[in-house]
């Protein structure tokens, strides 16, 4: 509901936004000397405001300047609400000169703003660029603002176009008493300067542009003399009297003339005619005071004169006579009559009785004074002149000074204390705690520009150097210790208390005629006074008025308004009885969420206790004249009650069909640090004053049950009406206020830049980035700001400005009171924590005032039941924040319950991009998961997760998802049977395939091998082989394991033929593709463990397929494959299929053993060797000189073994015929192969051991017919080599014939015949032992024969040449002898048969 407003007004401070004011200072220095005996002016202040300031499109709206004197120095500083203007205090030092009353005048042009100033010994001209020329474009969309003073300093203000000496006439003496100052519309400048003898000297400079001297004229109540001259005019003499004195000067130009008004010290006012030169009035102002004779005797000192100019009512004048006691206003029209004359009408006088008039103002309408009175307390009132018979002045409620005394609780900390009061936004300004400072510094050094933070540090550490320095004993009691903080800080908060209240001193008042904005102009800073809500005016009036009001704008029933002033008669009674200490122990009650109602009671009991008064008794008396009591209470609840049914602002900033410019000035309305202060303080001064009222309510809604019947007419149903409803609605009301006040107070914290980053993560998580940020708000941190500050300045303003422009004219005029108080209403209704709108809450969020908020929450939690679950979301997100995770999920799941009924809560699920039976619970749930998950936060992933399964019951696709997020952040945690259970939970096939593959994955990539493999999968068993499968065919064999892990799947589950299978194919793969010497220790184990798992199978079924060389795996959902043309294969690929049982294995197995010694022994064969067959590598292993593994090879595979016997035998060669190089390369082969052990006392060289070895393997691998001896003797014989001797020896006793047949093959004559010789003589019995002859010739053992034809070939070779003819003898004899035994041998043997 829109607040209903009263005529009464609030003073609120717009404490400066930095430290000190930056003024720029500027002395100008015109060579002048001080005036002997010089007066002493007291200082001043006025404002000029523009004459755009009320229109929204202009660059000037609510814009103003306004100033302030001190002796020889004025302050300027120009101010906006609605922008900050840079570079806006200026600071002007006349040297040797004293500002005179009324020195200062602005005026503007449609170019310039021209500052006239006038001293005691010279006037000033300042031309600076108006405001509109000032800017390019007349859309103005920054933040800051250029001020008109940002040039100041390139102005040479000694030159003569700015300023001039006031010419002295002679005989003259002391300087003028008061002035003002004119330009006029040809561009003059004109100076009335009051002479000290009486009269008045206009000093007039040409227009700044153009050249010329300064002019004088002297105005006498006779004539007006003119001297135009240099600098010396002529001296003017007159019988003027000191009763001519001028106390007060005032011009309005009209009618292309300049009319100067002064009020004199003999109390009439004169008017001039500049152009006439005449004086045209004479009125004597005792004629409109009454009882006026004693008055006429003294001559006149505080005597003071405005004017006001409207359309409708013309010129009127106030002139106010100083009288002791009885201080007068008169209000007189200017009429002009017949033949250029005037005369005055006599409109209204008012009297007033306050001592010292420090300043007043006339409107239009009205008339505005500030007073300061005996105790030095500032007393501010208006009156409408018109339409006021009973003469009673409206009531201005001016901020008192802060506290005396600063109240301790026992369980504070003194320091903590006093630095909450010292630096709370509202009481005092910064510019009292440094000058404070530097005294109790006792000046040591000077304190430059600080933070808010930084000048509270230096607080602290100058009080308590203090109390540190004064302190003589080492050891206190803590109760003396807390009495010596106490005394010390008292001390320091004292001196500050001195300068606040200097400079809370008035200097001035302003009212703008077009805004009718009123401000307050003291000696620090500037307040603005605020219409008065009527609730407020009520609470706050003064005793004398409150008694003296009839009616209230409350309530239109004039029985009921009654009964409302009679109620907060008694209400102020029972404020005036509340102690300072229960007042303490109330807001300390509501602090900690006690019951406000139990504590009126305890604040009631001791008021009944300390009744030393007889207050209740006369709060009875008046409780029993007020006829409806609840109807008089529910007129006020209703009243206070800022609840309202929709939301403040709703949508959209600006209407359709605003322009541009419109939405522009919009959006910078009441922006600028000044317009925020002064919002947010009225808001919190509301807030102060309506929770008092509503304590004050309370403890008396509590007295009248107390009292019951003796002063309820209605008796019971009115008990229990106030019992069960208007105490609770106090109750709530009391709480709401103190929160409101509670976050007024706040002051905002500075956020580094890491967490706004973090922080804009989160809300772009939450797709609630449109909040605005902080960064909107470059000024922010700058100064003491409150968080309601912080909100209205991001968040609020924007809202609020298109609420008012929604319901009024784009082209209405910014009438102050409306518009500000339509503002602080709709800001307390934002705040308000019953309404149903959550943009503070959410504000504090975006701008990470994460404790402001959490203490936001606390404060509403018992007894706000509005966005209950919006609350409890933002106070996870504290939580979150501050890395208490758990207490942050708890409020998370609190909050769920509310998402289909709190508008946040369904914006926040509103933008989810999820299927249609998606629940806006579910849609939260999933929120809030992005949430922790971006925190980093599994842990409570999952626990959600697993909560927000249950409101999936009907949603596979969500089950599914959640499921799937469970696992993957189990996994993430190593929570391996955790992740497979999720796995397992899954409804839908594909995410569990998905799992499952990740699953796999990481736990290899972890070597967690031992969990991987010992899962049960079941229903997956398939699954889980073929994706396992399927990264072992698709990555690097070495890198990956994945082989081995499919392995152990099988061995694990006794599947043997499997795991046989697998390890095959590795081995298989290995050697293909990875040819080194570490592949092929693989391939070996790979075969080892292959032919173990194959004998822990029975016989039968000890086998396994082998896909043949250059098959293709088909992997599920592998595409399907094109042939060379392009085209889809229209038949799948056929593949072979080998069966390989043990024995198969088993070769394969020595097979990549023999492959693997190649490559240990020469590295380069690798690459050559992982794929070479059986006979290739019994050559391989031959060359490298490995003759037992491919001996062992060749019987593996049943190769012939002659390959290796023609090897050894050659390299037997080469070392019998090598030299050293070739001895000791042939060790490392020599070594390779194991040797028989032999027992040899002499060292034997390699070719001895190699002829060893050779002999060795002779024996050790026995051939038929000695196909091995011959294939050695053919490959000596070959080379002609000459034979050993034991191999001829061996080779005899095995087949001596293919021995002969060799010699004879190689033309070894001799040899053969030897050998016919010894084979004959064997044969008959000598030596027969060494050819392999069990028995010889006899007629009892067994037949025997000769290798005749071979004999005969060597026969016929040595009966060919002469040189064997011996020989061949020999050789026939021996056979003649053989021949005879053998005849003998026969007969003998047919004998015995």
């Amino acid at each position: 509901m829109a607040a209903v407003l009263e005529r009464s007004f609030i003073e609120i401070c717009g404490f400066e936004r930095e430290t000190l004011h930056r003024f720029r200072e500027v002395t100008v220095d015109l060579g002048l000397s001080a005036l002997p005996g010089g007066v002493k002016f007291p200082d001043s202040a006025g404002a000029f405001h523009y004459e755009e300031s009320a229109k929204l499109l202009s660059v000037t709206s609510n814009r103003f300047i306004h100033w302030s004197t001190s002796g020889d120095t004025v302050q300027l500083v120009e101010q906006s609400l609605d922008t900050n203007l840079l570079n806006n205090a200026v600071k002007l030092k006349f040297t040797h000169c004293t500002l005179l009353p009324g020195g200062v005048n602005i005026q503007e042009t449609l170019n310039n703003v021209i500052i006239l100033i006038s001293t005691n010994q010279s006037v000033h001209r300042l031309v600076l660029p108006h405001p509109t020329r000032m800017y390019r474009s007349e859309l103005v969309t920054e933040l800051h603002m250029q001020s008109i003073f940002t040039d100041v300093g390139k102005l040479s203000l000694q030159d003569s176009s700015h300023s001039a000496i006031i010419p002295s006439s002679v005989g003259q003496t002391g300087s003028p008493t008061t002035s003002t100052a004119w330009l006029s519309q040809f561009g003059e400048v004109h100076y009335a300067l009051a002479s000290p003898a009486g009269g008045i000297m206009v000093v007039t400079l040409p227009p700044h542009d153009t050249p010329g001297g300064v002019s004088v004229l002297e105005l006498k109540r006779s004539s007006m003399m003119q001297r135009l001259s240099g600098w010396m005019p002529t001296a003017i003499r007159g019988d003027q009297n000191p009763a001519d004195l001028v106390l007060s000067l005032a011009v309005r130009e009209l009618e292309e003339d300049s009319f100067i008004f002064a009020l004199c010290q003999d109390h009439k006012l004169r008017m001039w005619s500049f152009r006439e030169q005449a004086c045209l009035l004479e009125a004597d102002m005792l004629e409109y005071m009454p009882a006026c004779k004693g008055v006429k005797r003294l001559a006149g000192q505080g005597h003071r004169l405005r004017l006001a100019f409207s359309s409708t009512t013309g010129l009127c004048l106030s002139v106010y006579l100083a009288v002791p006691q009885r201080g007068q206003f008169i209000v007189l029209q200017l009429v002009a009559t017949d033949s250029n004359r005037y005369s005055l009408d006599h409109i209204s006088s008012l009297f007033t009785t306050q001592e010292t008039l420090v300043d007043f103002a006339l409107t239009s309408t009205d008339i505005w004074g500030v007073w300061v009175d005996d105790s030095n307390t500032t007393v501010v009132k208006y009156i409408n002149f018109e339409h006021n018979t009973a003469g009673q002045w409206n009531q201005v409620f001016v901020q008192p000074p802060p506290e005396d005394e600063v109240h301790i609780g026992v369980d504070l900390d003194p320091r903590e204390t006093y630095l909450e009061v010292l630096f709370s936004p509202l009481r005092f300004t910064a510019s009292a705690i440094v000058k404070a400072l530097q005294i109790y510094r006792r000046g040591s050094e000077r304190i430059t520009d600080l933070s808010w933070e930084a000048l509270k540090k230096e607080v602290t550490v100058a009080v308590e150097s203090e109390l540190q320095s004064s302190v003589t004993e080492f050891e206190f009691s803590q109760e003396e210790y807390r009495q010596l903080q106490v005394e010390f800080w008292s001390k320091f908060y004292a001196c500050c208390l001195q300068y606040q209240e200097a400079l809370s001193m008035p200097l001035g008042l302003t009212v703008s005629q077009q805004t009718n904005m009123v401000c307050l102009l003291k000696k620090g800073f500037v307040s603005f006074l605020l219409p008065c809500f009527a609730v407020d005016h009520l609470y706050l009036s003064y005793d004398e008025y409150l008694f003296s009001e009839e009616e209230t704008p409350i309530t239109e029933d004039p029985e009921v308004g009654r009964d409302v002033l009679q109620l907060v008669q008694c209400l102020r009674l029972v404020s005036d009885a509340v102690s300072g200490e229960m007042a303490y122990e109330m807001e300390r009650a509501l602090e900690h969420l006690q019951s406000p109602e139990k504590a009126a009671e305890l604040v009631l009991e001791n008021m009944l206790c300390n009744d030393n008064d007889n207050v209740i008794e006369d709060i009875q008396n008046k409780l029993q004249d007020i006829r409806n009591p609840m109807a008089a209470m529910m007129a006020l609840l209703r009243e206070m009650d800022l609840e309202t049914d929709s939301e403040v602002g709703g949508e959209g900033p600006a209407a359709p069909g605003q322009s541009l410019n419109m939405r522009i000035s919009l959006s910078q309305l009441y922006g600028s640090s000044s317009a925020v202060s002064v919002v947010c303080q009225a808001v919190c001064h509301m807030a102060m004053t309506r929770a008092l009222f509503c304590r004050d309510l309370l403890i008396l809604q509590k007295l009248y049950l107390r009292f019951g019947d003796n002063v309820f007419l209605g008796g019971g149903a009115q008990l229990l009406q106030l019992q069960q409803d208007l105490i609770p609605r106090s109750s709530h009301l009391l709480s709401s206020y103190y929160l409101l006040k509670h976050i007024s107070q706040s002051l905002a914290s500075p956020v580094p830049m890491d967490i706004i980053d973090a922080n804009l993560q989160h809300l772009t998580v939450l797709e609630l980035s449109d909040t605005p940020a902080l960064s909107n708000n470059r000024s922010a941190m700058l100064s003491p700001q409150t968080v309601v500050e912080l909100f209205y300045q991001t968040a609020a303003r924007k809202t609020i400005i298109s609420q008012i422009y929604s319901q009024q004219q784009s082209n209405a005029q910014l009438h102050w009171s409306h518009m500000i108080s339509s503002v602080v209403n709709l800001l307390a209704q934002l705040l308000w924590p019953s309404n149903p709108g959550f943009q503070f809450p959410e504000c504090l969020m975006a701008s990470c005032q994460y404790t402001q908020l959490q203490e936001y929450v606390r404060l509403i939690g018992p007894w706000c039941q509005v966005n209950i679950g919006s609350c409890r979301f933002m106070l996870g997100q504290c939580y979150l924040s501050n890395g208490e995770g758990q207490k942050a999920l708890q409020c998370f799941q609190e909050a769920a319950t509310e998402v289909e009924k709190e508008e946040f809560l369904m914006r926040l699920t509103g933008t989810e991009e999820e299927e249609a039976a998606s629940t806006p619970r579910l849609q939260y749930y999933n929120k809030v998961l992005r949430l922790l998950e971006d925190v980093g936060l599994p842990e409570l992933v999952i626990q959600l997760a697993s909560l927000a399964i249950t409101e999936t019951i009907n949603d596979v696709y969500s089950q599914a998802a959640l499921w799937t997020r469970i696992f993957k952040h189990h996994l993430d945690l190593r929570h391996n049977s955790e992740a497979y259970e999720a796995l397992t939970q899954n409804p839908d096939y594909s995410m569990q395939l998905d799992c499952l593959r990740q699953l796999v994955v990481v736990l290899c990539e972890r070597s967690q091998l031992q969990d991987l493999v010992q899962f049960s999968y079941v229903n997956l068993h398939n699954e889980v082989v073929s994706i396992i499968e399927s990264r072992a065919r698709g990555l690097d064999l070495l890198a990956h394991n994945y082989y081995e892990l499919l392995y152990a799947f099988h061995i694990n589950r006794h599947n043997y033929r499997k795991a046989g299978t697998v390890m095959f194919e590795f081995g298989m793969r290995l050697g293909r593709e990875v040819r080194t010497r570490l592949g092929l220790q693989k391939q070996v184990n790979c075969y080892l463990a292959a032919l173990n798992c194959l004998r822990l199978i029975r016989p039968e079924y000890a086998w396994i397929i082998q896909p043949a060389s250059g098959a293709v795996y088909e992997r599920p959902g592998a595409s399907p494959k094109r042939n060379s043309d392009g085209e889809f294969s229209s038949e799948p690929v056929k593949r072979q299929v080998d069966i390989l049982e043990l024995k198969d294995l088993e070769k394969e197995y020595i097979l990549s053993r023999s492959r693997l010694t190649l490559a240990q022994h020469h590295p380069p064969s690798a690459a050559i060797a992982g794929s070479a067959s059986a006979v290739e590598m019994v050559a391989l292993l031959v060359q490298t000189g490995l003759f037992d593994s491919a001996l062992s090879i060749c019987q593996t595979f049943k190769l012939s073994l002659t390959s290796v016997f023609e090897g050894l035998t050659f390299k037997c060669i080469k070392l019998q015929f090598g030299g050293e190089e070739t001895q000791n390369e042939a060790w490392s082969w020599l070594a390779a192969n194991q040797l028989s052990t032999v027992v040899n006392t002499k060292e034997s060289s390699a070719t001895d051991e190699a002829w060893r070895l050779l002999a060795s393997y002779l024996d050790r691998y026995p051939s038929n017919n000695g196909q091995h001896h011959r294939c050695v003797i053919n490959k000596l014989l070959s080379h002609g080599v000459p034979l050993p001797d034991w191999l001829v020896k061996s080779y005899k006793a095995v087949d001596a014939p293919s021995l002969l047949r060799l010699y004879l093959n190689f033309d070894l004559l001799e040899p053969a015949a030897e050998l016919v010789l010894e084979y004959v003589d064997a044969l008959l019995g000598r030596g027969h032992q060494y050819f392999g002859i069990e028995r010889p010739l006899s007629a009892t053992s067994s037949p025997v024969w000769l290798p005749y034809t071979s004999i005969d070939q060597l026969l016929q070779t040595l009966g060919e040449t002469q040189t064997n003819s011996s020989l061949h003898n020999k050789v026939r004899d021996k056979l003649d002898e053989y021949h005879k035994v053998v005849e003998q041998t026969t007969k003998r043997r047919l004998a015995l048969d």
